[in-house]
């Protein structure tokens, strides 16, 4: 018998049994392509750590790749690339193809671009101890012990009482100071250390420390407080009352990093949900197909319900279709119907350093390819849009003719926890509609960790899905 001929069982076991494969594995020589992909993206996130950057960025590519600005209303044409800037906070991407658009619909890809951070309070400046500080409510669900002791940056805006627009930028350069907040040493830490993770660190104690040295005049008390805000009225023109009207944040001064010896992840802060966000970015840049309208959507206010005028759960995106339909003299019920969605957002990636949680058939494995989660949701399927079976089917078949590599996944064990997503509310407009996005290590963390492979294979996935047919 030749030892190199496969048994009966052997084919059966290759034909019948399904299996996660690595992407790298599976790649070989395309692995340098992954490598090349990554270097953008990281360049995208250090640029990129809030959604008004986001929005930033994105828009600055969107005119390199020949986008041009839109407004509600406006009229589109076959053939046209447009982007639509909501508030500055929430980025519609989008190309008009050749199809009808009442009988073809839309390919809509979604992601949001807000991370889990601190926001200062409207009344934030305080000096107490020989120090100053900046009072902050934390934004999204977080571990508050992570965000104690490491580099803070402060980034967002500030509107001045005669409507001028400030922005602020500060920790990120290396000759800029960062921010801190304290935490207990140990050797004092016993009552602390005996509490539950959760209430170790109250929310209330998440005060930046933005000072120490006092105003030289002995005729004025809180000196360390009018010194830190003579610094601020010098270089931006901040008063103290400005920041009732200021949106500025505390988020990690991490940059994006390779992570291990043959450099197979990325570390950074907020690849929940970036690392979504710019693959289907550039996919509809790069998209090639001419036929399929196709449009992006990069939403504000994930992390905190999708409530908001550029959350989500606003109005926003029927209008946006309507509008176009209108344009192209398409009845808007017929495009809805007609389109479908692939919901970008990450998934949680198994982590053997706490398999307890996990349920590992389906489980999404690192490194194994873009994940597609059927339903969301919480403990009996809870608040979540549970894709149809003949949908994930047609995403099925169209990642399987292009060459995606692709696994199924749960946010760990049924009774455990959960997360949502925002495509329910995409759903909810009579849209098909599936959760497909990059399995993440220590998701909500200052700093979380990706696969370059889930990434490109996320890229692929969307690239594959502007040319998707009925």
């Amino acid at each position: 018998m030749n030892e190199t001929a496969k048994t009966k069982g052997q084919i059966l076991s290759e034909t019948l049994i399904a299996k996660k494969d690595n992407v790298y594995e599976k790649k070989g020589d395309g692995i340098d392509k992954i490598f090349q992909y990554a270097e953008g993206y990281k360049t995208f996130l250090d640029a990129a750590k809030t959604e008004r950057e986001a929005t930033t960025e994105l828009i600055r590519l969107a005119k390199e790749n020949g986008f041009s600005e839109w407004s509600l209303g406006f009229p589109v044409k076959v053939g046209g690339a447009y982007y639509y800037n909501n508030r500055g906070k929430n980025l519609f991407l989008f190309r008009i193809g050749s199809e009808n658009i009442a009988l073809d619909g839309v390919r809509i890809m979604a992601a949001h671009i807000d991370s889990p951070r601190l926001d200062l309070k409207q009344n934030p400046i305080y000096e107490e101890g020989g120090m100053c500080f900046f009072k902050t409510h934390y934004y999204g669900g977080i571990k508050k012990y992570q965000w104690t002791t490491i580099p803070l940056a402060l980034h967002g805006v500030v509107i001045l009482a005669n409507g001028d627009e400030i922005k602020v930028r500060i920790g990120e350069d290396d000759g800029d100071p960062v921010f801190y907040i304290n935490d207990l040493l140990p050797h004092l830490a016993q009552e602390q250390s005996a509490k539950p993770l959760g209430s170790a660190i109250p929310g209330e104690k998440l005060n930046l420390l933005v000072g120490g040295i006092p105003y030289d005049d002995e005729n004025v008390s809180d000196k360390i407080k009018l010194n830190v805000l003579s610094i601020l009225n010098e270089k931006y023109g901040i008063r103290e009352d400005d920041f009732v009207s200021a949106e500025i944040s505390a988020v990690p001064a991490f940059k994006a990093r390779d992570v291990g010896f043959d450099r197979a992840f990325i570390g950074a802060y907020g690849h929940d949900d970036r690392v979504c966000a710019y693959p289907i970015a550039t996919a509809i840049f790069e998209n090639e197909d001419r036929l399929h309208t196709t449009l992006v959507i990069l939403a504000d206010k994930e992390e905190v319900g999708s409530d908001g005028n550029t959350g989500m759960n606003s109005i926003i995106l029927r209008d946006v279709l309507d509008s176009i339909s209108s344009s192209l003299g398409a009845d808007p019920i017929l495009v809805r119907a007609n389109s479908m969605c692939l919901s970008a957002d990450v998934t949680a990636a198994y982590d053997p350093n706490f398999s307890d949680v996990y349920e590992t058939k389906n489980s999404s494995m690192i490194s194994c390819g873009t994940a597609m989660c059927k339903y969301t949701g919480a403990r009996g399927k809870s608040s979540t849009n549970d894709a149809s079976a003949e949908f994930v089917g047609t995403v099925r078949r169209l990642f399987l003719e292009n060459g995606v590599s692709f696994q199924t996944s749960e946010l760990g064990k049924i009774d455990v926890g959960g997360g949502g997503t925002v495509a329910k509310f995409i759903s909810q407009l009579n849209i098909d509609t599936v959760d497909v996005g990059v399995p993440v290590i220590s998701m909500h963390a200052p700093y979380e960790v990706i696969s370059k492979a889930d990434l490109y294979s996320t890229y692929e996935a969307f690239k594959a899905f502007c040319k998707v047919c009925r």
